[in-house]
């Protein structure tokens, strides 16, 4: 059994988990903390002293847990807001002295290398390319790839608590800063654009966080059921009634809303922005939800399969 500790910017994550054949996760434990690395310094390169201390507990409670299992590897690994952070390697260092546990800091290609990894073995991919996002707190990260190759992989500093901070201060959200925010990606996403001109594709395959969240609201909001294992192909109808009711939601909506875990309620509308501005601008025709995302793809890395 291996424990996997992914360092996101909004939560941190321990699995501890076998791999079961070549794609199955058979999870022991998980664990999720919504310690908000990023909240208040993370498009000033920083990590404030509360998020410092939050992240520090939370490192703490997964070494105790990690300690109470018998575990032959552990692999931590942190993403954008600690890489993107003055004081990330104090961070980094803090945690050696308190745990024990080595952070990895990984750099935005190798997140996009794990995601898919995950992903490649909850969908089966044909000739065809197909587009993958992952959208975190601190980075999104964009893959375009089929079943043999990855032919373009980009990790853009647009995760939904960067955007939060720069573009969601109305409660709900206003027109003007969804008309702002639109044009920002159109000149952030520039080198998505080049990419899917160079290689077109009308599948976009989400993996996990936002588009778990997608899945349960639908199914509990809309009635429908997705059979969702670890993978399930998702109506985009249905996307843009959710994406419609999340628009017009306040906060106290959002905590309260069906299917939506509450801590994911402050990004969801920046996460669903994004994926609007991906279907409208790209010739999107089918959309796929994957339970797989980074942990899981070094999960399998650490396992060779």
């Amino acid at each position: 059994m291996h424990a996997v500790i992914d360092l996101g910017t909004n939560t941190f994550h321990l699995l501890l988990a076998k791999v079961i054949g070549n794609n199955e996760v058979e999870e022991v434990y998980k664990l999720q903390i919504p310690v908000k690395l990023g909240e208040g310094g993370i498009n000033n390169r920083t990590i404030t002293p509360a998020a410092f201390d939050r992240g520090i507990k939370a490192l703490v409670e997964f070494k105790s847990i990690i300690t109470a299992y018998d575990t032959s590897k552990v692999f931590a690994f942190a993403t954008s807001a600690i890489r993107g952070a003055d004081n990330g390697l104090a961070f980094v260092e803090e945690v050696r002295k308190m745990t024990g546990i080595e952070i990895n800091v990984i750099s935005g290609e190798e997140e996009a290398d794990l995601i898919f990894y995950g992903v490649k073995h909850t969908i089966t991919l044909t000739e065809e390319k197909v587009l993958v996002m992952d959208i975190g707190g601190g980075s999104v990260e964009f893959i375009i790839a089929n079943k043999d190759q990855t032919f373009w992989k980009h990790s853009f500093m647009l995760g939904a608590a960067r955007l939060l901070e720069m573009f969601h201060t109305t409660d709900p959200i206003s027109l003007e800063e969804q008309e702002a925010l639109t044009r920002y990606l159109e000149v952030e996403l520039l080198p998505l654009k080049k990419a899917l001109h160079d290689h077109p594709v009308h599948t976009l395959i989400g993996s996990a966080g936002s588009f778990e969240s997608l899945v349960e609201m639908i199914e509990e909001n809309l009635h429908k059921k997705l059979h969702f294992t670890t993978s399930c192909a998702v109506s985009i109808e249905d996307y843009r009634i959710i994406h419609a009711l999340i628009l017009k939601s306040t906060h106290d909506d959002r905590m309260n809303f069906k299917g939506l875990i509450p801590y994911r309620g402050e990004m969801i509308v920046m996460s669903f922005m994004l994926i609007e501005y991906v279907l409208n601008n790209f010739k999107i025709n089918a959309l796929f939800a994957s339970d797989y995302s980074l942990k899981e793809g070094a999960l399998f890395k650490m396992s060779g399969v």
